[in-house]
């Protein structure tokens, strides 16, 4: 069933000790060994972006450093206190909407997840609490833990924004390409066609 499903989603390769199932053009580690998946932030993005405090899901084997502090899947960064200025790109699947509901509520939060902007962790945790998002123009090539660069990712990515510093980061970037927007609430979106109709 396994192999039939590879088959349709696409090729399945090896790199190092990780497989690689290729969806399009992107290619998703996954790491047979310990059963956990990772795709890690490019680099630039990083740099562009940082220095933050804390990466609460960083891979446990990481080719560059994200925060000044990492919590891998052996911490369980989702059930931590975090602190500081924090950088997540949290594992994409069941969960993503946990780890955005944890950056809300910690309110100072960089945020990298594909610009899924119809799903209910979109609607529920963003829309509703996100200072500001960044658009990022054309889709990025994220990285195997070896360091080597994967293929295009097979969706948009977007920034999301928590509280005022993670905002400012974003209003102040000249080097990756795309569009930032200032959120507003759906409350305050209500208000404004309520008003606008008297």
């Amino acid at each position: 069933m396994k192999k039939l499903i590879r088959k349709i989603a696409g090729d399945t390769d090896s790199v190092g000790s990780h497989e690689t199932t290729k969806l399009g053009n992107f290619q998703h580690d996954r790491n047979i060994e310990h059963g956990k998946e990772e795709w890690l932030t490019p680099p630039t993005i990083i740099d562009t972006f940082g220095p933050f405090d804390l990466d609460p899901c960083a891979p446990v084997k990481r080719p560059w450093a994200t925060a000044t502090n990492h919590f891998t899947i052996e911490d369980d960064g989702l059930a931590r206190p975090w602190h500081g200025l924090v950088w997540c790109n949290p594992p994409y699947g069941s969960k993503t909407g946990d780890w955005l509901a944890k950056c809300a509520a910690h309110g100072n939060c960089l945020v990298l997840v594909f610009a899924r902007t119809d799903t209910k962790w979109f609607q529920n945790h963003v829309w509703p609490h996100a200072t500001s998002l960044f658009f990022i123009a054309g889709r990025l090539s994220f990285f195997h833990s070896s360091g080597e660069q994967g293929g295009t990712a097979g969706a948009p990515s977007v920034l999301i924004a928590f509280g005022e510093l993670a905002d400012q980061r974003l209003r102040e970037n000249q080097t990756v390409a795309g569009q930032y927007f200032q959120n507003l609430s759906s409350k305050v979106i209500r208000l404004r066609l309520k008003n606008s109709n008297k």
